[in-house]
């Protein structure tokens, strides 16, 4: 039997809507430690790594590991029903076919039940290396997400610099050029502004806007991302869910042909 229960329901729904343009179908894993998804995009580009620890939910049983194979999709449809208040908890029995979303709203005078059929999807479970970056930049969540969202204006590839005074992001299109450099400050009032670097050396990649712009749907998690980066590694852009775990995307760097060009 698996039963767990979330006063901000709507947590589960801005999780949906973070990961459902990338990913179609996926498995849950429950466990006793807690709820975690790991998926690749259809086009095994990025992989997607969520988990929420069972100490963050107000109540959570998992007597067996289950695997629970849905549709993101119809589960983000089911999620759109949950007022922006309700209380959402989730049951499955250990060899059911479906998964029980139970939404209360705050003064329990609405009760809603939705029933989502399983699916039997064979995933491997890849495992991510613990790995020491060369340069980390967390930054605020929204800022990041309207310097991929400006700059996609312009070009399909962002250049990703950091050095010690900062962190450049470029782009160049048919209609021009774009630089916007993000430098490093602390703010004791507002720690959610700051951004922080912390760098071994240098470190300059490209990777698509698309999947940033997708990555960036989960900026209503988390006031900060943090993004690390080493050379020839997939960068991984981090949102923490507070007291309750992270959600994850990691994305290859593009290859550049720019050693050919600067040879011509």
């Amino acid at each position: 039997m698996f039963e767990a229960r979330l006063t901000q329901g709507v947590l589960l729904r801005k999780l949906l809507d973070s990961m459902k343009d990338l990913v179609q179908d996926a498995n849950f894993d429950c466990s006793s430690t807690g709820f975690a998804l790991q998926a690749m995009d259809s086009s095994h580009v990025s992989l997607i790594h969520m988990q929420l620890r069972s100490d963050g939910f107000d109540h959570f049983r998992c007597d067996r590991n289950l695997s629970m194979g849905v549709s993101l999709n119809n589960m983000a449809k089911i999620l759109k029903c949950m007022g922006n208040d309700d209380v959402l908890t989730m049951k499955a029995e250990d060899q059911g076919d479906s998964v029980t979303f139970m939404f209360e709203s705050a003064n329990q005078e609405r009760i809603s039940d939705f029933e989502l059929k399983l699916m039997d999807i064979d995933s491997e479970q890849l495992g991510i290396p613990d790995t020491d970056y060369s340069a980390t930049v967390k930054m605020p969540s929204a800022e990041f997400a309207r310097i991929c969202k400006d700059l996609s204006t312009i070009g399909d590839t962002v250049l990703i610099a950091v050095t010690k005074d900062g962190v450049r992001f470029s782009t160049t299109g048919d209609i021009g050029s774009a630089n916007v450099t993000v430098r490093s400050h602390s703010n004791v009032d507002k720690p959610e502004e700051q951004v922080v670097i912390d760098m071994q050396e240098p470190v300059a990649l490209t990777f698509a806007l698309r999947y940033l712009n997708s990555f960036a749907k989960a900026t209503p998690l988390s006031n900060q991302v943090m993004i690390s980066m080493s050379k020839e590694l997939p960068v991984v852009v981090q949102y923490r869910i507070e007291d309750m775990g992270h959600i994850s995307y990691y994305l290859a760097p593009k290859i550049e042909d720019e050693e050919m060009e600067g040879d011509e």
